[in-house]
């Protein structure tokens, strides 16, 4: 009896502590959740350094009317997140389709340069535009966007859920939820460099 109970505690603290067989087997590797959460990390933090300092002159000027001025990248920024994070846990709700994966044609590190590629143009969908941003001004845009980027490295770094045979399909191909995560850092870094050319042109106020 006393073997018996034993063997019950630890079950339960093998469930607990996430290292059951099942949850263990279908859990994120470490070096795939340390990937994923310095990348989310880095690219929020390279956003957040090329906005610091900029004047409302700066932050609203436009290369040309039909452009988004960097105010609006940090906006667009924000409403991604937002979005895309929801469509993850929309995903995660649904059962696991692993059958899908063969269906996948882009590795991890395929995906992030087709993401970063500004070559490659693409009209954003229309609940990402800017003019639908909620914020008063740049400091509610980025105090959210900074503050969901955080909340979604958190969950990265502790999720025992099965990312990988989470399966959703983009306009672009099927990736994985994990390749979800991705594509939301990697969409940041593509829209930083909008605003480093923004920065860089010739009519941007000095000041």
């Amino acid at each position: 009896m006393l073997n018996r109970t034993k063997g019950c505690i630890l079950i339960t603290l093998l469930v607990i502590t996430g290292l059951a067989g099942t949850i263990y087997n279908t859990s994120l590797s470490k070096k795939e959740r340390k990937f994923v959460s310095d990348h989310m990390k880095d690219t929020k933090n390279a956003v957040i350094k090329s906005v610091s300092g900029l004047s409302e002159s700066q932050l609203n000027f436009k290369q040309t009317a039909d452009r988004w001025s960097v105010k609006e990248c940090i906006y667009h920024l924000a409403l991604a997140e937002k979005n895309l994070w929801q469509m993850f846990e929309a995903t995660l709700k649904s059962p696991a389709n692993s059958e899908k994966r063969s269906e996948i044609k882009m590795t991890d590190d395929q995906l992030i340069k087709i993401i970063e590629d500004r070559s490659n143009k693409v009209k954003t969908i229309e609940a990402f535009e800017p003019v639908h941003a909620p914020y008063k001004n740049l400091s509610e845009g980025l105090s959210d966007f900074k503050n969901m980027r955080n909340d979604h490295i958190k969950y990265l770094k502790n999720t025992t859920e099965d990312l990988r045979n989470h399966v959703v399909q983009m306009p672009f191909g099927y990736i994985d939820s994990y390749q979800l995560c991705l594509m939301m850092s990697a969409h940041n870094n593509r829209h930083l460099q909008q605003i480093n050319e923004i920065k860089a042109d010739s009519d941007f106020p000095k000041k």
